[in-house]
């Protein structure tokens, strides 16, 4: 923090600007008013739209159960400037200002909540028929494409992937998605613990197809590097996303490996009076002794909270949650707490063959990370005894019918 706020004092800096109107940079803005923030506060967004949540896409918006998914926000009333529409184009620290299409605008407190920006398929630039899926104008030129029933192809069996398939398959489309890797969610799980969801894809009538790489997209088709092709009225790439950060580039803010913004414990980057939240920065966790980037929705709605008392009080507040994440496909609800990396014991509870099962990781005696398919209580206590760091006994944790709190040591 520079000297000039310092004198100002934290919770009195005239002007708090967010850049990024999703739901990093919306939690970011609310939680400044909710912790008693009096100055003024700016939101700048890139789209046009009113700010809106993410998840719905792939799903209720996709189907055309839902026309949108706005937050329930009422900036108006909470003295929050929005400025939509408006793409940031640079930083310049010494100045205290951000550059946009519009021209410059002033801060005395900068918070990074750009996000992420999907990974395109490489060749297929402009390629009629290519989709994404990661803002509201993708999920809406994507609905009349899944209601007309088109086959469809799906380049990656990630995640997004497989929430696209799902909604795809209920809309009653032909599906097939191919993934280069030898199993669906292959940078996110273990093999083993992969495995027993390859069978997902085809109980719900989908396709799976392994080691496939797209040679190339043609009029109708996906062609794979062997020569086959499969029919595609249209093509959907969820094949990752990568933080979406070049616009920083030459403002000195520090940049990590994968692009993301190098934030400290308390969330601040490496320039004075600027913070990082959300998918486009990395923090590093004592919890895990690592490094995090963590892509996901609830690192967004957390981590804004940490960026708030930051600004707000000189006493600074440490940011080092238990990430926790769901995903809803091939009628099944998935969800992960914690971090397996480190994990070096594997226990099973429940039969993976069967509709709910959950997957514990273990650090010597103590929990570090679980998913659970079907089994929310599982999650619940389990995500409770990681943030504790409470002692477990292996034995009794692998009892699918014991609860997760009652296999303590």
């Amino acid at each position: 923090m520079s000297e000039q706020t310092r004198e100002q004092g934290t919770s009195q800096a005239r002007r708090v600007v967010v850049v990024g109107a999703g739901m990093a940079g919306v939690q970011t803005a609310v939680a400044l008013r909710e912790q008693g923030f009096r100055g003024t506060v700016t939101l700048i967004g890139a789209e046009p739209h009113q700010p809106y949540d993410r998840p719905p896409l792939s799903k209720a918006v996709l189907l055309g159960k839902a026309e949108g998914s706005a937050f329930d926000v009422d900036f108006e009333a909470l003295g929050i400037e929005l400025l939509l529409g408006r793409e940031a184009l640079g930083v310049r620290p010494g100045e205290h200002e951000v550059d946009t299409e519009a021209g410059p605008v002033p801060y005395d407190v900068l918070v990074l909540a750009t996000g992420a920006e999907p990974i395109r398929l490489p060749g297929t630039e402009g390629v009629p028929g290519v989709h994404l899926l990661r803002t509201l104008d993708d999920a809406e030129r994507l609905r009349p494409v899944l209601a007309r029933q088109h086959d469809i192809v799906v380049v990656g069996a990630g995640w997004i992937g497989a929430e696209f398939a799902t909604a795809a398959r209920e809309a009653g489309c032909a599906v097939t998605v191919v993934e280069a890797a030898d199993r669906p969610l292959a940078g996110a799980l273990p093999a083993e613990v992969a495995a027993p969801m390859v069978s997902w894809y085809a109980d719900s009538g989908a396709v799976l197809r392994t080691h496939a790489r797209v040679e190339r997209v043609e009029p109708g088709a996906v062609v794979l590097d062997d020569g086959s092709r499969v029919p595609a009225g249209a093509v959907v790439v969820g094949i990752g996303a990568r933080p979406a950060t070049a616009w920083l580039a030459g403002s000195g803010i520090e940049l990590g490996a994968h692009g993301e913004v190098v934030a400290d414990e308390h969330l601040r980057t490496s320039a004075p009076d600027v913070y990082a939240v959300g998918d486009c920065a990395s923090f590093p966790s004592r919890r895990y002794g690592e490094r995090l980037l963590v892509h996901h929705w609830d690192n967004a709605l957390q981590g804004p909270r940490t960026v708030a008392a930051n600004i707000m009080d000189e006493t600074p507040a440490v940011y080092d949650p238990v990430p926790y994440f769901w995903s809803e496909q091939f009628g099944r609800f998935v969800q992960y707490a914690g971090h397996h990396g480190a994990a070096d014991r594997t226990l099973w509870r429940g039969d993976p063959a069967g509709p709910a099962w959950t997957v514990c990781w273990l650090k010597e005696d103590r929990l570090v990370a679980l998913l659970a398919v079907g089994r929310p209580r599982d999650l619940a206590q389990g995500r409770r005894l990681i943030e504790a760091g409470t002692p477990m006994r292996p034995e009794l944790l692998a009892d699918p019918a014991r609860p997760l709190k009652n296999a303590t040591a």
